[in-house]
């Protein structure tokens, strides 16, 4: 039977790349790709030579329908993105549940994401966590900002180098300055690290030290009473 199968692509290291992944790309009649340039690169790397179509954030909900008609139709369809899981903060949402809206089979691999490695890494908390990607830019921010002021559960984030001194200090402004949080950049690249500390120690670190690549930010939760007299 035709599917959907979503592929998750190195977020580094193409040695990340699974054997099924690979196996799964050769045998799709069509890859969807965010960046044909970007997945070019990698299938070229990985000897496969199947045609791509460009599938982003732009233009997906143009096409969703038409996709999942042509994978109800008989086409085995793979869809990646530039880097990690599809529709984790990439596109590819949108296809998915068209697809189960109209009963097609969706499949996804397991593999690289960046946020995994990241949370381990950072030596918080983890048996409950939430994810919350990207914050809003402009509206809603500070909203979102203070509804997470009471999260008690470790938070995942992901952010631009450009903007992580000034997203940690908004962190500082609505949760104080000795929450603990765990900075990775470069996952899985040759200049992978993780900054470990309280807001004030990090936010330090980063003004003296320009940040760059891609970033996870792992942030501890609010401590309830219980916790605090405990460590008192």
């Amino acid at each position: 039977m035709a599917k959907l199968t979503v592929v998750p692509t190195p977020v580094g290291n193409l040695e990340d790349m699974t054997l099924r992944a690979i196996r799964v790309l050769k045998e799709a009649d069509l890859i969807l790709a965010e960046d044909t340039r970007t997945t070019g690169f990698l299938l070229k790397h990985f000897e496969i030579q199947n045609r791509m179509q460009s599938h982003h954030k732009f233009n997906e909900h143009k096409s969703v329908e038409q996709i999942a008609q042509r994978i109800k139709g008989g086409e085995n369809i793979a869809l990646v993105s530039d880097a990690g899981t599809p529709a984790i903060s990439d596109p590819g949402f949108m296809l998915v549940r068209e697809c189960v809206r109209i009963g097609v089979d969706v499949e996804c691999l397991p593999g690289a994401t960046a946020f995994v490695p990241a949370l381990v890494v950072s030596g918080l908390p983890n048996e409950k966590f939430c994810f919350e990607g990207f914050l809003p830019q402009k509206k809603g921010r500070q909203t979102r900002l203070q509804e997470l002021a009471t999260e008690s559960r470790t938070i995942i984030f992901y952010e631009s180098p450009f903007r992580l001194v000034k997203t940690l200090t908004q962190f500082k402004e609505h949760m104080g300055d000795d929450r603990v949080v765990s900075v990775s950049r470069e996952i899985s690249k040759m200049h992978e690290e993780t900054i470990r500390g309280t807001l004030d120690e990090v936010i330090t670190h980063f003004t003296l030290n320009e940040p760059k690549g891609e970033i996870v930010i792992i942030l501890s939760g609010l401590k309830n009473k219980k916790d605090r007299k405990t460590e008192v």
